[in-house]
């Protein structure tokens, strides 16, 4: 039986057929699937063609099956039937072919407009747009006043969800499209809306790699094509969503120094208070719906990055972050970061629905993290002070002129604060350095239970009290920016407004604590378990699909984001290297006996200096590059300090050139300098580097760069921190639910974030099918069944059943490796 035609633009490898077919079933049967596909096996073409394959399939079954059902009344003759499937057929033929039309006259313009002039010509008329003036700054301090504030209208404002848009603003966007308008129209919008893949990833990059990849394939379309038409295909429509911070034209707001700027000031630029001279000029408008619809198509005529869509934006003159809204119904394809999809008032903000569609997280070895991070928040001290200090001013100044909501809600948040600060002081007295502490204690403060917190941070950011409390101060201190406001900052409000959202609703899943630092005292919230804020992502699409070049061990994502699943698909693929590219061995002796790199043994100096004796056995062996991963960046500064003391380092520095990753520095720089001693030194050159750290995710030690990797300990976190010993706890007692033994699952996860740690490191030599390097782990414990069982399946093929581990053993293979 012929292998089934993913339409992948080269012949794939069979790993590669294998992938697709077992994210097309993944997709077909409705799952969630873990796949693992190394670096250099082309895991995102195989995503590609896997899913869209699927897609478009589904679209032409679909279609067939509603022809199907069509049926008239027994009495009626065949004729009638047949000529209601035809209109049916021509009837949805002609709205995709209207869609094709417009999309494809934009290609053709595009197409002449590069030809004619190269892209510096404009894609449309550019409207005439009034010249954007320096804002002026008043003299008077009215400017700074809160407005009235009605808090009995605060149900009409939460219709606007967590988007900050002013009620016109808002009717005007759902009016375009461009947010889910409430009740009927959003359900109709739905039953509407293109099936589609969702395409998720960490970084800008990583996606713009992706929609490069996008660009080579060619699919059937979704309808099935006329008779008497053969290789048919139809273009993707394709759109790349991002944050203000990728999409803001306005280069007032988007010189700002950090997301939570530019959100705020763009918010602001919206209100009905801000005239009409100062308000962003790229804001679609009223009379002007024709440019939106127009960068809708351009948006999705052709496969763009998220550089090309600014682009589009700027050429139109339309705001490419709203503007790009209607275009999310018709799309195929969307590809977005984490926090847009993985932030479910993103989603929101964005009009958003997964109801059905097929989504995919790239690079998902970080996804678990990246949920705690999106849901975790903290403050210190010296903002809560400076807030505090800063609302003290601004009430003394205005406390005769603020109307009773607004002076009643100011004393709640300066209360609020006072009542954070107090475990703050508390743990200062005790002389300790962090604490876990209790929500009710952070809240104890008098009166502050009867507080109504999502009232109080619903008012913040309706009033704008931040940014009108820290322009005042700006304006005592005579410090102001040009527009009046200290717009390159953020307020110190919104900080203290961003924490209150988790003391408004902690998650039970949660914790809270205070750590001193080196400048200040932290209070943050914590996520312990990611599972309940995936989950809506899980059970509103129809399929989930989280891939990376290295997920082992899988069993940590089936317990930390879906407890909930018995069955999840799991796929871990062999590499396109032959077995003899590849050289994997332990080191879990030496001379003087076995070799194991515990938190307690590294304290040892002599244990240092057998690191540093293995090294001068394998260097000579090694040609070009060799790359040693450590623990931690004390450990690493430790060996050097006594390499250096007895003379090692240098004696390593004459088989090699030694450098050296650092917390501070750039890694860039010390990358470079080391690739550079690798083309110009014959001996090549040795890295030492920090598993975890600035050079061991994304960095590419391919070829020369990286023959062979030593890895030195198992990077086990460190469990004594209140935060680990917390997460210990609540692992254990969720395994306790479940008829575990206690302990043991939370020693289970300890040791699969140190695995993936390891994996990632160790994952960065073999990057593509003609690369060979050799990996070498060095500590005994690599030789139990349980840390091994834990590599991926591609390096557990080539650790050999039997093998000797002593540094001279291991030499020798080495040698034979490199000779062969």
């Amino acid at each position: 039986m012929a292998p089934k035609d993913f339409h992948h633009p080269f012949q794939p490898y069979d790993i590669q057929q294998v992938f697709m077919e077992a994210v097309y079933t993944c997709i077909e049967e409705g799952k969630v699937g873990i796949f693992e596909s190394p670096t250099g096996t082309g895991k995102s073409l195989s995503l590609i063609c896997g899913s869209l394959t699927w897609l478009r399939e589904y679209k032409r079954r679909q279609f067939g099956e509603s022809l199907a059902a069509i049926q008239l009344n027994e009495d009626e003759p065949e004729w009638m039937v047949e000529h209601a499937k035809n209109e049916r057929r021509k009837e949805a033929r002609q709205l995709r072919a209207d869609l094709e039309v417009r999309l494809e006259a934009v290609r053709q313009r595009e197409k002449k407009i590069r030809q004619k002039k190269g892209n510096e010509e404009p894609l449309a008329k550019r409207r005439k747009v009034a010249h954007d003036e320096e804002s002026e700054i008043l003299n008077d301090e009215d400017q700074y006043l809160l407005d009235d504030y009605d808090s009995d209208d605060e149900v009409a404002k939460q219709t606007n969800g967590d988007v900050g848009f002013s009620s016109e603003t808002t009717k005007l966007m759902e009016k375009l499209g461009m947010l889910q308008a409430v009740g009927s129209e959003q359900k109709n919008e739905e039953s509407c809306e293109e099936l589609k893949v969702f395409f998720c990833s960490r970084t800008h990059s990583q996606l713009s790699q992706f929609v490069g990849e996008l660009k080579r394939v060619r699919l059937p379309p979704g309808l099935p094509p006329e008779e008497n038409t053969v290789d048919v295909i139809e273009e993707l429509k394709h759109l790349t969503l991002g944050s203000r911070r990728s999409l803001c034209i306005n280069p007032k707001v988007a010189k700002l120094s950090n997301q939570t700027a530019i959100n705020e000031r763009c918010i602001e630029l919206q209100q009905p208070s801000t005239s009409a001279e100062h308000k962003c000029p790229f804001l679609p408008k009223k009379d002007d719906q024709d440019t939106t619809l127009d960068f809708r198509d351009h948006a999705l005529a052709n496969i763009r990055d998220i550089e090309d869509l600014a682009a589009v934006g700027t050429k139109l003159r339309v705001c490419p972050y709203y503007a790009s809204r209607p275009a999310i119904v018709p799309a195929e394809v969307v590809t977005l970061p984490y926090p847009l999809l993985l932030q479910k008032s993103a989603r929101e903000a964005l009009g958003i629905s997964l109801k059905g569609h097929i989504v995919i997280i790239d690079e998902a070895h970080n996804l678990m993290n990246a949920i705690e991070g999106i849901y975790s928040a903290q403050i210190t001290e010296v903002q809560l002070s400076r807030a505090r200090e800063s609302l003290m001013i601004y009430l003394q100044k205005f406390r005769n002129r603020l109307k009773g909501a607004n002076r009643m809600y100011v004393t709640q948040v300066i209360r609020v604060i006072d009542s954070l600060l107090l475990p703050i002081v508390q743990l200062k007295a005790d002389g300790k350095d962090s604490a876990p502490i209790q929500l009710d204690a952070l809240l104890s403060g008098k009166g502050v239970d009867q507080i109504n917190l999502a009232k109080l941070v619903r008012y913040i950011n309706d009033s704008k009290l931040a940014r009108k409390v820290e322009g005042y101060i700006a304006h005592t201190k005579d410090v102001r920016s040009k527009d009046g406001t200290v717009a390159a900052d953020v307020p110190t409000l919104t900080h203290v407004q961003n924490f209150l959202t988790c003391l408004m609703n902690p998650s039970k899943e949660g914790r809270f604590f205070i750590n001193k630092d080196q400048s200040s005292v932290v209070v943050r919230y914590l996520l312990l378990d990611p599972s309940e804020h995936f989950r809506e992502v899980v059970e509103d699409a129809r399929a989930v699909i989280l891939a990376g070049g290295t997920m082992s061990p899988m069993d940590d994502y089936k317990q930390q984001l879906f407890p909930y699943i018995d069955e999840v698909s799991t796929l871990s693929c062999g590499h396109l290297i032959p077995p003899s590219n590849l050289l994997v061995r332990t080191i879990a002796s030496d001379a003087k006996g076995p070799l194991e790199f515990s938190f307690k043994a590294r304290a040892n100096p002599e244990t240092a200096m057998r690191v540093g004796k293995a090294l001068l056995d394998l260097a000579p062996c090694v040609k070009a590059g060799l790359v040693v991963f450590l623990p931690s960046y004390g450990y690493l500064e430790q060996l050097i300090n006594i390499w250096k003391e007895n003379g090692l380092l240098e004696k390593l520095n004459t088989l090699k050139p030694v450098f050296s990753d650092g917390r501070g520095g750039s890694a860039e720089h010390t990358f470079q300098a080391y690739s550079d001693s690798i083309k110009t030194s014959p001996n090549g050159a040795m890295l030492l580097s920090v598993i975890g750290g600035k050079l061991s995710e994304g960095i590419n030690f391919s070829d020369g760069l990286g023959r062979c990797v030593v890895v030195v300990g198992l990077p086990f976190p460190n469990l004594e921190t209140p935060e680990w010993k917390a997460k210990m706890q609540y692992i254990d007692e969720k395994a306790l639910v479940r008829g575990q033994t206690k302990g043991s699952a939370s020693r289970e996860h300890a040791e699969n974030v140190c695995m993936r740690s390891v994996n990632q490191a160790i994952g960065r030599v073999i990057r593509h099918k003609d690369d060979w390097a050799s990996i070498l782990l060095m500590d005994s414990r690599y030789e139990q069944g349980r840390i091994k069982s834990k590599l991926p399946g591609w390096i557990k093929e080539c650790m050999p059943e039997k093998s000797l581990s002593g540094v001279g053993a291991v030499r020798e293979d080495v040698e034979r490796f490199f000779r062969s």
